[in-house]
């Protein structure tokens, strides 16, 4: 096996991930996209020419990188990739349970398809392409003991602990649910909230108003990186949408969780949701009754402890904590037949 692998990163121009992916240092480069599936006719041309100068530009990129093997994740900038280097073995992640239609076209270029559970299986034929990898996490997420992420977050210890997580960009309904129900929430909770970039000040400004011994059970952030393996090992309870991380991240930490499925796109998150609620681990409120049922729910769950715990061992039983070294290994597998 090879001691050094060289990774060049591809994503779409003006993409959220560059950030993320500068900071772990690793080489970044951009290609136009955009979608075609589902876009009206006055969008259509001008996504399709993107699309083409994307190919044009993938093909750019894959004659100066030469790469062995390309792993692919789905979203715009896959599919121009995957045409353009049609002949370069290829891996393929489907991360949400349900694959959406450019993940299920590229599946058909794709040498080894890792999917994050099993129910996936159903939605393809080339069952012998397909490897059940679980979600990848990052490894210092685990790095955190319950006592060390309670005290960097300065809760204390007498308390539950709800982890609210709005995304990167933000949940506004979940946001505004927790703002519309904070005093009564932090009258049994000390919540920690990721409120996402673009509610950051409307939240901050609602906290301001808390009397001083609530505002000390409400710890509010905008983002965490660093310490978000902190805020998920202190977490009794989490309440965040069903993106493809909580079929990674929740049962890595047995965390039991109140789903919200964003009801403004195609079904990936609420298949995601019904698939942790149905084993257990999970229970769902739609998206426009969340302020009325945040807490009722709440109450219930806390004041039947037995079921928070068999839920988060449900969710326990989900993890396979070694899903990034698997999808790794199935990668370097397919650099080494080429080579």
């Amino acid at each position: 096996m090879q001691d050094k692998v060289e990774v060049l990163w591809v994503g779409g121009e003006g993409g959220m991930e560059s950030r993320l992916v500068e900071r772990e240092n690793v080489p970044f480069k951009t290609i136009p996209a955009a979608g075609i599936h589902g876009v009206g006719l006055k969008m259509l041309p001008g996504n399709f020419i993107r699309l083409v100068r994307g190919f044009f530009a993938a093909r750019r990129i894959l004659h100066e990188f030469r790469p062995d093997a390309l792993f692919l994740t789905g979203g715009y900038t896959a599919v121009p990739m995957a045409l353009a280097g049609m002949r370069i073995p290829t891996a393929l992640y489907v991360p949400d349970i349900e694959p959406g239609l450019a993940l299920r076209t590229l599946a058909r270029f794709a040498d080894k398809i890792a999917v994050t559970a099993r129910t996936s299986f159903q939605y393809f034929n080339l069952q012998e392409r397909l490897i059940l990898t679980g979600y990848p996490t990052r490894a210092d997420l685990k790095h955190w003991t319950r006592s060390d992420a309670r005290r960097t977050l300065n809760l204390t210890g007498d308390s539950p602990v709800l982890l609210v997580i709005g995304g990167s960009k933000g949940a506004h309904s979940i946001n505004a649910a927790i703002l519309a129900n904070l005093s009564s929430l932090l009258e049994q909770w000390q919540v920690v909230h990721v409120t996402g970039e673009i509610d950051w000040t409307f939240v901050q400004a609602g906290a301001r108003e808390l009397p001083g011994a609530q505002a000390a059970r409400y710890h509010v952030f905008s983002y965490l990186h660093a310490e978000m393996g902190a805020a998920l090992a202190a977490a009794d309870l989490a309440l965040s949408r069903a993106g493809a991380s909580t079929l990674g991240e929740y049962p890595l930490f047995g965390l039991p969780a109140i789903l919200v499925p964003y009801p403004y796109a195609w079904r990936y998150q609420k298949v995601n949701a019904d698939a942790l609620v149905r084993h257990g681990a999970a229970v769902m409120l739609e998206d426009d009754k969340l302020s009325n049922q945040l807490l009722s729910t709440l109450r219930d769950l806390l004041s039947n402890p037995q079921k928070l715990v068999s839920m988060g061992a449900a969710m326990q039983d989900l993890s396979r904590p070694h899903a990034a070294y698997e999808i790794g290994s199935q990668i370097l597998a397919l650099c080494q037949e080429r080579s």
